[in-house]
């Protein structure tokens, strides 16, 4: 045997414990790629990323029917959630100067429940509130007869127009087109006090997607065929993630199936065109959100 030499000892023990250390590093790296691959590949299998935005996205519009909302392409993972963007600015009158937008992030964990949820309730737009008051006694015709008696007629203005009695999906087209309005999105569930079912165009199409030319076609009829669309897309195991967007399957279903147009928004007419709208006997009272003098447009 060798004499022993405690330099080589030395050296031969680093080198051991310098391969044993690159080693475990190398496998601590392999299974950390294999744990995020893995779980980015579980999560979005089949087709759950479009199915987020899909029921997510759109949920979290009618969650938010004051605000104008655009998804961003998803979605973002980690081992233990799957998120996406939206950009989000509250709705305004057609022709007034728009308010900067904010992005949040909408989220669900590795087993499809969704995270907490910006804006909603806490948002409390003016334009939120009438939606709120849709069904109740508050803002009376005669009352709203004499708000817009006193506004400049050539005002721009955001309102929510309440019926009488909620119209079929026939009579709410023929009312649009014949006041030539534009139904920004359509209240159709009577839930007095409380945020009701809403659906707008954009609500399962982003606003930069629609053309130019739909603006006085699908756009201001309320969608109704595309509301049906989306509620038939939905299973029972989305009710969950549903109600944490105040909505659930049931009333949706409910709501899709009546059709009924019990209130819209309205954000293109001008005060003097309301003026005229809450003429009609069809009409039972106009809440006013908003109005505001077109910088672009000249003084009649």
């Amino acid at each position: 045997m060798p004499d022993f030499d405690p330099r080589r000892t030395r050296r031969a023990v680093r080198r051991g414990l310098v391969r044993t250390v690159v080693s475990v590093l190398a496998v601590l790296a392999l299974v950390a790629v294999v744990v995020t691959e893995g779980a980015s590949l579980v999560q979005t299998r089949g087709d759950r990323e479009r199915r987020m935005t899909d029921v997510l996205g759109t949920a979290f519009k009618m969650y938010n029917p004051a605000y104008l909302v655009t998804n961003d392409p998803c979605c973002e993972t980690t081992p233990v959630s799957m998120s996406f963007q939206v950009s989000a600015r509250p709705m305004g009158p057609a022709g007034a100067w728009p308010g900067g937008s904010q992005t949040y992030s909408i989220s669900q964990d590795f087993f499809g429940r969704v995270g907490r949820l910006p804006l909603g309730h806490t948002a409390n737009t003016r334009l939120s509130q009438s939606l709120f008051n849709v069904g109740t006694t508050l803002g009376r015709k005669e009352e709203a007869k004499q708000v817009l008696a006193r506004l400049p007629a050539d005002l721009s203005a955001l309102a929510v127009v309440e019926f009488e009695r909620p119209l079929g999906e026939a009579e709410f087209e023929a009312f649009v087109r014949r006041h030539g309005s534009c139904a920004e999105r359509v209240v159709y569930e009577r839930r007095p006090g409380s945020l009701p079912i809403t659906w707008g165009f954009d609500y399962w199409t982003d606003p930069a997607d629609i053309r130019e030319g739909d603006v006085t076609d699908e756009v201001c009829r309320g969608g109704l065929p595309q509301f049906r669309a989306w509620v038939g897309l939905l299973r029972d195991h989305d009710d969950a993630n549903l109600r944490s967007f105040d909505l659930s399957l049931k009333r949706l279903r409910e709501a899709s199936r009546a059709g009924l147009a019990h209130a819209y928004v309205d954000q293109l007419s001008s005060v003097r065109e309301l003026r005229e709208l809450l003429k009609d006997s069809q009409v039972r009272t106009i809440r006013l959100a908003d109005v505001a003098f077109d910088l672009d447009r000249p003084h009649p």
